[in-house]
């Protein structure tokens, strides 16, 4: 299973953008799909996630009202639409998927994912 992110680049400080991240290979059911992101020298972070049984979304606090996640038509596709982007925006951003379902209290955790994709590059400037 391999999920493929794209959509990164670079943008201005306030731009926009949408990453996309879909599956490719064989099929495969999962309970939520998350973005998290990493910045050379620091830890992984967690962006946003979206549990599909119920719908519902989490934020991470420094990119929650400006980033929103959604699900795509086909299965297993998670969108990341970035607006008012900030310098300290600036990493690689991943789409990882979760077989297990997911309580509240773990969407946040990388741990939790099984599949994760290969990386998109997000730079913003000043």
């Amino acid at each position: 299973v391999q999920l493929q992110a794209s959509g990164g680049g670079s943008v201005q400080a306030g731009g926009s953008l949408r990453l996309s991240c879909a599956p490719s290979g064989r099929t495969f059911s999962s309970n939520a799909m998350g973005w998290f992101r990493q910045v050379p020298g620091k830890e992984c972070e967690f962006v946003a996630a979206l549990r599909w049984r119920d719908g519902t979304t989490y934020y991470g606090d420094s990119v929650k009202f400006r980033f929103t996640i959604s699900r795509g038509t086909a299965k297993n596709t998670v969108y990341l639409q970035m607006n008012n982007l900030k310098l300290e925006d600036t990493a690689v951003y991943y789409c990882a998927a979760a077989t297990a379902w997911l309580i509240t209290s773990r969407v946040r955790s990388s741990r939790e994912y099984n599949y994760w994709g290969q990386g998109t590059l997000v730079t913003v400037s000043s």
